[in-house]
This record gives C-alpha cells, structure tokens and sequence, in this order.
C-alpha cells in the first residue's frame, strides 16, 4: 500500500487530532513538516490552493479537513473502528459542537493569551483566512476576556459527559468524538503552559485526557517536502469509487469549484470524478505533479460548477 503522509505542524491541533487516530490505529506513516502560515510552497501543488492544515497525502491522492481524513483512515484501515455504528450519529453530533462551538472561543482565548509565543505573522494570517484585518494586541486582549467565559462553561460541560463514570465521550467506547474534543483542550498548553491551570480542578478531563493520550502518534519518519512532491508525481491518482448523486448535483466530468464555507475559503478547481453523502473529490492537473485528486468532506464546503 501506498505510504501516509501527513503533512503537518507541531502545534497544529487538528494535526494533533490526526496524528491520535493514526496511533489508535496503530498506523506508519511520514511526517512532512509545513509552515503554519502561508506560503506554503510543497502544499500548494498538491491541494491546489487548500491550505489548511493538516493534509493527508496518499499517492497522489490528497485528502484534505480532518473530517474527511479520519474517514478515510478507517475505511482503510478499519480496525480498531473510530465509528461504531451503535455510537456513530451521537459521535458525529459532538464532533461538530467540539469543532465549531468549543474550540472556536478556546483559540481565541489561548491564541490572545500567548502573543509572545506565537510565531510571527500567524494571527495576521489567520484573519487573513477569515477575511479580517490583522489583530491589535489590544483587540486579542479584549477577545481573550469575551471568550474566557465561554470556554469555562463548556469545560463544565465537557466534565458532566463522564459523570455517569464512562469512560470515553460518546459513551463505552472510543469513537472520534474523542479525539474532536481531545485536541481542542488539548490547544490549551500545545505552545505553553500557562493556561493549564484551567484544566487542572477537572478531574473526570484530565483522567480521560490521559487515555487518549495514551493512543500514541503511531510510528512516524521524516520526509521532505520535495520528497512529497516528487511522490505524487510518480503515482497515478488510485481509480475512482463508484458515487452516490442527488438529483441536484453537477454530473461527473463536470469542471467544478471547492471552497470551505467558514475560512480559509481559498477555491479549488478541478474536475469532479467522484461524489458521494460523505465526500466530493476533483482531478486537477499542476505543472510541478502532473495528475493529483483533491478530495474534500461534502459538508461545510461549496460545490458549483465553475461555468
């Protein structure tokens, strides 16, 4: 099989939620270590503009949101599951509430709190990617006194889903609902510890932290971007599986256009060789790479053709 590439940065907490199920899994792969803020000069090439991180490459297929990469992790590799059927839905439900109603205030409320030990131009970058002026540092302190409230009632809430004694967030197993929530705490002290006295009085939080912390980063070895690059260009992209249309979708062969809705909403253009509920996946030509496929979760973006 085809190696996994991750590319990545340390303190990236989607990356971290990618790296946990590659150890839940007990995956290999390779680590190929990008900029957190653009350019991004051996991504680009693959994803055609996506530069959100992480990306997962595999050939010269390229998996991009964590949504969908975790997806296609298991479908590969579906022991042991991220998704029990019996939890899958409830799983689903709280991965979208970690993701866009908790994690959201905590990185304003982190990112505001350690401005010195951010790497220069990231916040700049960052509303960049949501259409925003770059930040004053008075303006990342007065978000970090919106938004420390907000995270503090939902660490309560957090803590009251073991107060029946389980011991994983969905219920008696492990589903990706752990890992949704996991990295968002866990962006807490991923540059610094200053704020993990805010974690601290959680027991039932830092119990369970620490089972998911016990997952592991599987077994990962350094590559190069170039290495990256030259990878995909030497594959082909793997053949298409079979789609799943609703009447309203653009046919297959259709040149079409990809774009995240909330940020980082750079276009993507290619052609659509695949759709199904659950992805939408483009073939686009690049001059460094030849023939890549882009794939991207069906939610949360916006497909249309591009005439």
């Amino acid at each position: 099989m085809t190696a996994l590439i991750l590319h990545h940065y340390d303190f990236s907490n989607y990356s971290e939620k990618v790296r946990l199920a590659l150890g839940y899994k007990g995956l290999t792969w390779r680590s190929v270590i990008i900029p957190p803020i653009a350019p991004k000069p051996d991504l680009t090439p693959l994803t055609g503009g996506y530069r959100r991180t992480p990306v997962l490459q595999i050939g010269a297929d390229i998996y991009c949101d964590t949504s969908l990469i975790v997806r296609e992790l298991e479908r590969r590799f579906p022991t042991p599951t991220l998704f029990p059927s019996k939890l899958t839905a409830s799983a689903d439900a709280i991965t979208y509430w970690a993701e866009n109603r908790l994690f959201r205030p905590i990185s304003l409320y982190v990112s505001g709190s350690n401005m010195e030990h951010l790497p220069d131009g990231l916040q700049a970058d960052r509303s960049l990617m949501r259409g925003l002026p770059p930040p004053s540092p008075d303006t990342m302190r007065r978000a970090v006194d919106r938004n420390a409230p907000l995270v503090r009632v939902q660490l309560q809430l957090v803590e009251a889903m073991f107060a029946d004694g389980r011991d994983w967030v969905a219920g008696d197993t492990v589903t990706v609902a752990d890992l949704a929530v996991y990295h968002a705490l866990w962006f807490f002290t991923a540059r610094t510890q200053l704020l993990a006295p805010e974690l601290a009085p959680f027991e039932r939080i830092n119990e369970w932290m620490g089972r998911v912390r016990a997952f592991g980063h599987g077994s990962p070895t350094p590559l190069t971007g170039d290495d990256g690059l030259n990878i995909a260009a030497d594959a082909d992209p793997a053949a298409s599986r079979v789609s799943h249309f609703f009447d309203e979708d653009p046919a297959l062969g259709t040149m079409v256009r990809m774009r995240a809705e909330d940020y980082g909403r750079d276009p993507v253009e290619g052609e659509l060789v695949f759709l199904d509920n659950n992805e939408v996946a483009l073939r686009r030509d690049d001059p460094s790479v030849g023939a890549v496929v882009v794939h991207f979760p069906r939610l949360g973006y916006d497909l249309r053709p591009t005439r």
